[in-house]
This record gives structure tokens, sequence and C-alpha cells, in this order.
């Protein structure tokens, strides 16, 4: 569990796909498949890091396999790959970074899985005055999720959504968000990691179990048991 404050802008050192050969139809089924591993300097927060732990990188959430100095390792499947932008990255791309959230730390943001939804794409990033506009454009299929007002992660920061026409979500950016976080070395088009507000997906699965028919408990042998 995350809130998508972001603690520290780290570096990808490097992403290495796996050479294994394995063919598409066992991917997913073969847990001991890794589709890449991805290596990312964290600098001063690696060392808070451990072994089997997480961290959020642009916002999804990884588990630390290795660490070395202020570089972490961890391995990538390729689900992870296909819905997120781990793919287009290159070594050098900065990163946000969280840890974990604790019973201590401020929730400042708003909670977050570290289950990235989908990729969307930058649109827009202009200055206004000392602050930004930033816009980004949301996969179709999670529109529905996106709401004035309502938490959206960008990247793995927790930010309000200030406007939403087009499918492009338009987020107001104050100078210190865009000074401490990935903002400012992010051009159009850039691939951005997407994380809908888990509140409306559990409502949404609430709203659709209401409309399936009740499946009855009954059963003949239960009705003559209870003596009919």
């Amino acid at each position: 569990m995350f809130t998508g404050l972001v603690e520290h802008v780290g570096a990808i050192e490097s992403l290495e796909r796996s050479s294994s050969g394995l063919p598409r139809s066992e991917r997913g089924v073969r847990p001991d498949y890794i589709e890449a591993r991805i290596r990312v300097n964290a600098g001063p927060l690696a060392a808070g890091l451990a072994k089997s732990g997480s961290i959020a990188v642009n916002g999804c959430c990884l588990t630390v396999v290795e660490i070395s100095g202020n570089s972490f390792t961890a391995d990538l499947s390729g689900e992870t790959l296909h819905r997120t932008s781990f793919g287009e990255m290159k070594p050098g791309t900065p990163v946000n970074l969280e840890r974990p959230l604790t019973a201590m730390k401020e929730l400042g943001g708003h909670f977050m899985q570290g289950h990235v939804d989908g990729v969307g794409h930058v649109a827009r990033l202009e200055p206004e005055g000392a602050n930004w506009w930033f816009g980004v454009t949301v996969p179709d299929e999670l529109a529905r999720y996106v709401a004035m007002k309502g938490s959206i992660a960008l990247d793995g920061i927790s930010l309000t959504v200030a406007g939403w026409h087009d499918g492009i979500v338009e987020t107001a950016i104050v100078p210190f968000t865009y000074e401490h976080t990935n903002l400012s070395s992010l051009t159009l088009g850039d691939a951005v990691n997407t994380e809908c507000d888990v509140l409306a997906k559990y409502v949404e699965r609430l709203m659709e179990a209401r409309q399936q028919p009740a499946v009855s408990r009954l059963s003949v042998a239960r009705l003559v048991e209870e003596g009919f």
C-alpha cells in the first residue's frame, strides 16, 4: 500500500529482458518465469530497503530481489511489462520512488495499491505562472473510473482530477511536485503509468454483483432434510 507521495527520484540503470525462450502459451502459467530484470538507483532510499520488501517505481509495486550500494534489482513478469511503461524505459530514465506505507507515515495522498491499470501518454505539460498543467490520455477502458475532483495516480504521483475531456485527465501541478518528481523530465507522448482509485473499482464490482441473478441455496436434498 502506498500514498502517492514521492520520496525520491531515482534512475533506471538497466533493463534486461529474459532470453529463456518460453513460448507465449506458457507465460503466466509458469510462476518461475521472469520476463525481465530491472535495476534502479534509489539513492538514499536504498539504505531503507530490504530483500523481499516492496517499493513503488513510477507507481508500480515491485519486489526487491537484490541490493547493492545505492541500487536495487527487481524482476518483471510479462504482465507487468504489458501493463506498465517499463518496456519503453532506457538507462538513465528518471523514476518516482516510494516505500510502502507504515503505521506512522503521513496519509497526505490517497490509498494506492501499486497495481498499475494501464499506460497513458502525456498530452499536455504547460506552465501557468509558477504552476503547471499536466494532461494525460487515459485508456478507454479506464475512463469510467475518472471523476472530477477525484484521485488518480500518474507515474506514482497522487493527483487530483482538475479537468476531464476527450479522454484526457488534467491535473494542476505545484512547483514542489514538478521539481521533486519525474515530471520535469517528461515530454509530449511519453508513457505514464496510470492507477485509478481503488474505491471506484470496488464500487463497480459491487454494483455488478447486485445486477446478477440471485443463486438459490435450496436443493431437493436440503428440502427433504428440513422435512418438506
